[in-house]
């Protein structure tokens, strides 16, 4: 049972540091991808296209059985999360790396783990009780609709469509749909696998094993990676305070990953000690009964 629960926690740990990465080359990628004349509209519409192809075909044939009903009301829920994780995400990303580098884009994103907690306590997500010092007990939202492929199949499917109707307005040059190099065809392939593919599914996995916050927590180590992938690919240079702030942010992530432990320890200990009460309690009053029972018999 041991050796179960460690092997479940490396393997979140190790699908968190791969994560990390894939977000990392997906920062340098993209920028290249700008730097090349890629367009801003045409990029993440390619994008999601192989995402989908990706995906969708192992969601199809591999959750036939797990997959839940679909409801009107889950289609909502995942138009509306393709607008903000997709459409809104990628969007405004890419407009805001034209004119900042990978790092800071990638600094920028550090407050997603405040934001993140803020956001999953507002919805109920995570539940703060000051009395225990209880502050990560969570229930992931991804319980409700547990075939993850499926979800991030149609999580990109409803990305796509809100793109190619931005498109329609925004993009009106057939030039700019044409791929006229290797090197754009690489950052399209690699923004489509890896950080649509791959990433998305990761990330889904990762929120349902582990939580929102968890998963953000990680946040700050992309910072390092970015930086040092910048450096080697685009030449961008590396200041000893991106280097003494890398430092601190592996230490705060080390702490909170220490802190999420020791907590987990103690509800364990909690809950353990809760159960032999009841057990202790449901003894006595059975023997109490019992000698109650004794006590009424004639002789």
């Amino acid at each position: 049972m041991g050796k179960a629960v460690v092997s479940e926690k490396m393997k979140l740990l190790v699908a968190l540091i791969t994560l990390q990465f894939c977000f990392a080359g997906f920062h340098i990628v993209s920028r290249v991808a700008l730097n090349i004349g890629v367009s801003k509209v045409v990029y993440p519409v390619y994008r999601n296209i192989l995402a989908l192809l990706l995906i969708g075909p192992f969601a199809y044939f591999l959750e036939k059985k797990e997959r839940p009903p679909l409801r009107f009301s889950l289609l909502v829920q995942f138009f509306l999360l393709a607008l903000i994780g997709i459409t809104a995400n990628q969007g405004f990303y890419l407009l805001g790396l034209t004119y900042a580098s990978p790092t800071f884009a990638s600094a920028v994103q550090n407050s997603v783990p405040a934001i993140t907690f803020i956001m999953a306590c507002t919805l109920r997500i995570e539940h703060i009780n000051l009395v225990r010092r209880h502050l990560w007990d969570y229930t992931p939202v991804l319980k409700k609709y547990p075939a993850k492929l499926t979800l991030t199949s149609f999580t990109c499917f409803f990305g796509l469509i809100q793109f190619l109707v931005i498109a329609l307005f925004v993009e009106t040059d057939p030039n700019n749909w044409i791929i006229g190099s290797w090197e754009e065809l690489f950052t399209i392939l690699y923004a489509g696998i890896v950080a649509s593919g791959l990433v998305v599914y990761l990330q889904t996995w990762c929120i349902y094993k582990g939580g929102p916050v968890f998963v953000a927590v990680f946040q700050p180590l992309q910072t390092l990676l970015v930086a040092a992938m910048a450096f080697v690919v685009l030449g961008d240079q590396l200041y000893s305070g991106s280097i003494v702030g890398s430092v601190f942010i592996m230490l705060g992530l080390y702490l909170v990953l220490w802190g999420k432990t020791e907590e987990k320890r103690q509800l364990n200990e909690a809950s353990s000690q809760e159960e032999d009460h009841e057990s202790l309690t449901k003894n006595l009053l059975g023997d109490e009964t019992k000698e109650a029972q004794d006590s009424e018999s004639p002789v």
